[in-house]
């Protein structure tokens, strides 16, 4: 078996099926390209009647399945782009994101509408968390390898939830929405 298929399979996961390659903002089409399984997963769990805890267990899942994939692959990723955090590297945006998704207020019933606004929101906060990269975000940067890669999106996912959570549980946004508990 040649090296090609694993370095392919490799650029597939760490490009999140090719939106690292975007020539502009590619981390934020990495984010995006994570709102859309999410949002196929919320639809069909919604569909099925499935309890909340399968969403929220995928999304945990995904999560963790990114972050190791993230570390395992960060060297490789490296070598291969010759940058210490490549821009085609996005799989650390997919596990952020998806911080920043979880258990967020929005019923598996809730109108697209509302779900529209809680998932948007969510996109845009952590790509502002990620930009800004509160402290200790933008010093986990010098961890080694994946570890570096990934961590400050993790902690940026992290602060997007706590900022989501306060303002799609506790503003008048949240009660005109619906999507108050």
């Amino acid at each position: 078996m040649s090296s090609a298929w694993p370095d392919k399979f490799k650029a597939a996961c760490v490009t999140v099926g090719g939106s690292g390659y975007a020539p502009i903002a590619s981390g934020t089409w990495g984010s995006a390209a994570a709102v859309l399984p999410f949002a196929v997963i919320w639809w069909i769990c919604g569909t099925a009647s499935a309890p909340r805890g399968v969403l929220e267990g995928l999304v945990v899942a995904g999560v963790l399945i990114s972050s190791v994939l993230s570390v395992q692959f960060g060297e490789w990723a490296i070598a291969r782009f010759g940058r210490k955090d490549p821009g085609q590297f996005v799989l650390d945006e997919f596990a952020g994101q998806w911080v920043a998704l979880l258990l967020m207020p929005i019923g598996m019933t809730a109108d697209l509408w509302s779900f529209a606004c809680v998932v948007g929101g969510q996109f845009f906060l952590f790509r502002v968390m990620d930009v800004i990269k509160p402290p200790p975000a933008r010093q986990l940067e010098r961890q080694p390898a994946g570890w570096g890669i990934l961590l400050d999106d993790l902690f940026a996912g992290a602060y997007a939830n706590i900022v989501g959570q306060l303002l799609w549980r506790l503003t008048p946004l949240a009660a005109w929405l619906g999507v108050t508990h």
